[in-house]
């Protein structure tokens, strides 16, 4: 009969280091989402907008469009960077001081590009554009909303 307090007893043995089972054959490594058969994987990064059409819309609505592409790019921004203004404060920013959103857009774009390991087409030094009134904005926002679609672009979303 084996006595309980004998060190060869395999309950006094420390345990075992854990390691996880080895993933099955044809299942995606540790750590990578795939959505279930006839699911929509979420969205990685924001929408694809047309400038022309978000330039339209902002003449038409008497800018009110921009406070909503404002929100949304902020937002889509900082849900991807992990920090940043987010959309809330960036709308506030844009009713009390709307320039600032010249240069702090495009240096979240930036770090975007640099934390995916590209060359960033923007920087904060793009704010400077809007010393010149119009022609300097639109230039802004053209090259603003096509660095964001090509990123986008490059991480699945839809080109519409």
């Amino acid at each position: 009969m084996s006595d309980i307090n004998d060190p060869g007893s395999p309950s006094d043995q420390p345990p075992a280091a854990y390691s996880p089972p080895a993933p099955a054959p044809g299942s995606p490594a540790p750590g990578v989402y795939t959505a279930p058969t006839g699911q929509v994987p979420e969205r990685l990064g924001g929408p694809y907008y047309s400038p022309g059409l978000v330039i339209l819309l902002s003449i038409v609505t008497l800018g009110i469009w921009t406070f909503l592409w404002v929100y949304r790019t902020n937002e889509d921004l900082k849900r991807y960077n992990g920090d940043g203004l987010g959309g809330v404060l960036a709308v506030v920013l844009h009713l009390l001081l709307g320039v600032v959103l010249m240069f702090t857009i495009p240096n979240e774009i930036k770090n975007m590009y640099e934390r995916d390991g590209r060359e960033s087409p923007m920087s904060a030094i793009w704010g400077l554009w809007f010393l010149l009134p119009i022609i300097g904005w639109l230039v802004w926002y053209f090259r603003a909303q096509r660095s964001l679609n090509d990123f986008w672009l490059s991480k699945g979303a839809l080109a519409v």
